[in-house]
């Protein structure tokens, strides 16, 4: 769980922010005195180099002073704000918004909305646009010659307009993209966690089929040598007793020991047996059998060209999922179709139940989406699992398509691979 929360906490990588805010400086130091200098304009240089070193000051701040990598919110929300408040003043001494480097205002709100939360974002939004505001109506006149320039009070508002248009609108478009790569990056997480415990059960069960193995051959022979003493000792009342709860237990215990094991009718292949894709529905079809009242209904009629793959838990678990789907929102009936020929092997689910709906259909196999129509509240899902199948399965040269069924009424999940990669896999 310890993912889940870290993607969705707000920060800022302290290494990339402090190497923007180095350009932004050295570009500040070079564009002033630049103009002060080699083109000779007139303006209060001195205090706009005082303003971009308190920029240096703060930047050697954050590397020698500050030992975190990220930059945590409130962290970041302070000097983001400084980096607002620092390129107003300079705007301030040059004219303001009429001065072309004022497109450059809006840069920290816009570098904030991809990382941190809305609250900050829109805290930082507000900012920027009363700066623009009060940079629009107070500042010093454009440093000589500029300001014998006379501008229309058409094209001089419309800076400040434009600058704000453009603040929300680029706002908004990465605040969007950001808050769904935060969700995809949540999602994939998760899908980290599931394969990784996947794993771990794989690895435990290896375990416990290897000491089902081992310990068969001395149990047997405990078995034997227990049954012996027992035709020995059968006229002796006292040992026989003894001896038949030492044969009842060997035999519990060769019971545990079977159960254990992955697959106990084959001694010497239970663990990583290949499988064909007929194989794999029919033990993920079983394990809902146990828990299920839904028919399941798998036809072969067409699976001509079958042949073993190596057993892979990104597969058990994608096409799991797909079934698992199928289960719930059925009415009676699950239907499984597996089809293959020389070229390729694909597999159909279907079910009877209501299909999915219209709004989120165009939208299905991305992470966290509900639909705003579901009848029943309770039975429908946020997309997770769906998505969390179909990036496994396409991780394994998978191709799916994701429709509501024409002949069953439910919802249908195609998936087909080429022979030549489902083999190489």
């Amino acid at each position: 769980m310890e993912l889940s929360i870290n993607s969705k906490s707000s920060h800022l990588n302290k290494t990339t922010y402090v190497n923007l805010r180095w350009i932004g400086i050295i570009g500040q130091f070079v564009t002033i005195n630049s103009v002060a200098f080699i083109f000779k304009f007139e303006f209060n240089f001195i205090l706009a180099n005082i303003i971009v070193f308190l920029g240096v000051l703060t930047n050697i701040y954050l590397i020698y002073f500050f030992k975190k990598n990220q930059l945590q919110e409130k962290i970041s929300l302070i000097f983001l704000i400084i980096d607002i408040l620092q390129l107003s003043f300079l705007l301030y001494l040059t004219g303001g918004t009429i001065n072309p480097f004022s497109i450059f205002l809006i840069i920290p709100s816009i570098f904030a909305s991809n990382s941190l939360s809305i609250k900050t974002n829109i805290l930082l939004i507000f900012l920027t646009i009363s700066s623009i505001l009060i940079l629009t109506f107070f500042h010093h006149e454009l440093p000589y010659p500029l300001n014998e320039y006379i501008f229309s009070k058409y094209y001089y508002y419309s800076i400040p307009l434009a600058l704000i248009i453009a603040l929300i609108f680029l706002s908004f478009f990465a605040l969007t993209f950001g808050n769904e790569s935060k969700v995809r990056k949540d999602a994939l997480d998760k899908i980290q966690e599931v394969i990784s415990k996947e794993h771990e059960l794989v690895s435990l069960g290896g375990q416990a089929a290897a000491a089902a193995h081992s310990l068969g051959t001395p149990l047997s022979t405990i078995k034997i040598i227990s049954q012996d003493l027992l035709n020995n000792f059968k006229n002796n009342k006292d040992l026989k007793k003894d001896i038949e709860l030492l044969v009842s237990q060997v035999d519990r215990c060769n019971d545990i020991l079977k159960r254990l094991s992955l697959n106990p009718s084959v001694e010497d292949d239970f663990i990583d047996r290949n499988l064909s894709l007929n194989d794999y529905i029919k033990d993920i079809v079983n394990s809902f059998k146990e828990i299920s009242d839904k028919k399941f209904i798998i036809n072969t009629e067409q699976d001509y060209n079958s042949f073993e793959i190596s057993k892979s838990i990104e597969i058990v678990y994608g096409i799991r999922n797909f079934i698992g789907n199928a289960n719930k929102f059925a009415k009676k009936n699950v239907y499984i179709t597996i089809t293959s020929d020389s070229q390729k092997s694909s597999l159909s689910i279907e079910d009877d139940g209501s299909g999915i709906p219209k709004d989120i259909l165009a939208k299905i196999g991305e992470p966290y989406i509900k639909s705003l129509k579901s009848k029943n509240k309770s039975r429908s899902g946020l997309g997770l699992g769906i998505f969390i199948g179909k990036t496994l399965l396409e991780k394994n040269k998978a191709k799916l398509l994701i429709r509501n069924s024409e002949t069953r009424g439910g919802a249908e999940i195609k998936i087909e691979w080429s022979n030549k990669d489902l083999k190489s896999i």
